[in-house]
């Protein structure tokens, strides 16, 4: 009897894993002990509301990016640290639903946390929203270090997802601590094969990444 559901559960689990189009896994299944908070899936984050296709905090990768992702993991546990991933694949329709919000001119219920010093109209034009992401070909993420002892995140000298100037790579006002902390992600993720988004310190894409012209819209769940 324990046979025949044992049998039935990995049945169903495969049935699961197979809803996700191929070169596609979920990240756990790789990288058992990483910290994952998807901020889209939450109300944390720059509109202030969950976003339309993320329905568990379940991060999505490809293979390839998952794979040189828990290389990094390894690195950093050398040192008694970890990862902490914000976003990863991200569908389509989310990308819709950031483009929706930022024509609401009046809706800024989080302005102050994540765009104090930009104007909502402008982002678009800025660069912090645009109508096609880098997150939909599945291998690109949002991520942080944090202790592991205590599962705080380093200072990186801004907030991740903050809309300004701060956030860039290149920012020179802030603390020597804080451009370590910077120092720390780039090299470690650059070493296994992730290039950064200069404008944002937590923003990384596999180089060579396997989807270079498809955008995915299959929902996070």
């Amino acid at each position: 009897m324990k046979f025949r559901l044992t049998i039935f559960i990995f049945l169903i689990f495969e049935v699961v894993l197979a809803q996700l189009p191929q070169g596609f896994v979920y990240v756990n299944n790789i990288i058992t002990d990483l910290d994952v908070e998807l901020r889209y899936f939450s109300t944390h984050n720059f509109v202030g509301d969950t976003i339309e296709g993320y329905k568990a905090n379940k991060l999505i990768l490809t293979q390839q990016a998952a794979e040189a992702l828990k290389k990094v993991q390894i690195d950093l546990e050398q040192q008694n640290l970890c990862l902490r991933v914000y976003d990863g694949y991200r569908p389509q329709r989310a990308v819709n639903n950031f483009i929706i919000w930022a024509k609401d001119l009046r809706d800024t219920i989080n302005k102050q946390e994540f765009y104090p010093d930009v104007e909502k109209r402008h982002l678009f034009r800025d660069g912090y929203i645009a109508s096609k992401s880098g997150h939909s070909r599945g291998s690109t993420l949002d991520l942080t270090i944090i202790d592991g002892n205590t599962s705080e995140p380093l200072d990186m000298g801004s907030p991740y997802d903050f809309f300004g100037e701060p956030s860039w790579i290149e920012y020179d006002d802030i603390t020597e601590t804080q451009k370590q902390n910077r120092q720390l992600l780039q090299n470690v993720m650059r070493k296994y094969g992730f290039r950064n988004y200069p404008q944002e310190w937590w923003h990384f894409t596999l180089v060579g990444e396997p989807f270079r012209e498809t955008y995915f819209d299959f929902v996070v769940e």
